[in-house]
């Protein structure tokens, strides 16, 4: 079995994991939680959205939370991170998500340094989320990416619902590439295939990576699972044993999304931290100091007081 040696995880835990809490965290704590988080070696974490804040809560805070980021913290970081490409071993890379040109301006105004944008790969779903189709998404995720190349901020991509869709089934491959080229085009440095609500299995997993693995090299594809369905990890060593070496987490296995019934947390990043130290691949992160944040989250948020998704 041909694994890396080296994978990374991109943490999404403050992000895409708090967004459908019920309990809306404080600023200080996600900055505390942020920091140990950066202590303990995780260098690639996204931080919040500048999205409506009446749609989603607990995201209202991301503009001071970023900026609280850019002061120096006690554990050496320094204060710019710009260029291509996942952040130097020793520069933590902050990123929020940004839906639209609105979204950009909030983000440049308070310095954030990387973004990330998001399309859907079901028209359902994209229409349900976000009132647009398709192609409208990701004519809106162009403009998003070429004026933030402009302003030097590297910018990461998202595709939801690359296995599945709560409305429509079962996704194509054929549906997803044709996504993930057009945002390359753009200029998106590493895109990150979601599995939106937890459903796919390994063979789906290895069906859709093989085919985008024709076209696009590993090294600029990431993968994102929800763990609905307790396939998670086997997701990620199929993703693995096909060179994939990306992969996104949530501490606390935090997360779900607020517009996708059934969409259960995200999986776990220390879980996937036992895994990979367990196959002796390394991660550069301290498993049992996210473990202790996983744990200290868990007290703050009250898991069984989570939203109800409609």
């Amino acid at each position: 079995m041909k694994l890396p040696r080296r994978v990374r995880i991109i943490e999404v835990g403050m992000r895409d994991g708090l967004q459908n809490e019920a309990t809306i965290l404080p600023t200080a704590e996600k900055l505390r939680c942020i920091r140990a988080l950066v202590a303990a070696g995780v260098r690639e974490l996204e931080v919040g959205a500048f999205v409506r804040p009446d749609r989603v809560p607990a995201m209202a805070d991301t503009a001071a939370l970023v900026r609280a980021l850019q002061v120096p913290s006690p554990f050496g970081e320094r204060a710019r991170v710009r260029g291509r490409g996942p952040a130097a071993p020793d520069l933590p890379r902050y990123l929020a998500l940004v839906p639209n040109a609105k979204g950009l301006e909030r983000a440049l105004a308070v310095g954030t340094r990387a973004i990330a944008v998001f399309v859907a790969a079901s028209e359902t779903f994209s229409h349900r989320n976000i009132n647009m189709t398709i192609a409208e998404s990701l004519a809106q995720a162009a403009t998003v990416i070429r004026a933030a190349k402009r302003h030097r901020i590297p910018v990461r991509g998202y595709i939801s619902t690359c296995w599945e869709c709560p409305y429509e089934g079962r996704i194509a491959p054929s549906r997803v590439l044709p996504i993930a080229s057009a945002l390359f085009a753009f200029g998106c440095y590493e895109v990150s295939l979601g599995d939106t609500i937890g459903a796919a299995a390994p063979a789906e997993v290895e069906a859709l990576l093989k085919r985008l693995l024709r076209e696009i090299p590993a090294r600029r594809l990431a993968v994102h699972f929800h763990d609905t369905h307790g396939t998670a990890l086997a997701n990620i060593v199929t993703a693995l044993q096909l060179g994939i070496t990306a992969v996104d987490a949530s501490v606390g296995g935090l997360g779900g999304c607020p517009f996708a019934p059934g969409a259960a947390g995200n999986v776990a990043t220390e879980r996937v931290l036992y895994m990979l130290h367990r196959m002796g691949i390394e991660t550069g992160i301290d498993a049992t100091a996210v473990q202790a944040v996983s744990a200290a989250l868990r007290e703050q948020l009250q898991p069984a007081r989570r939203m109800k998704l409609p």
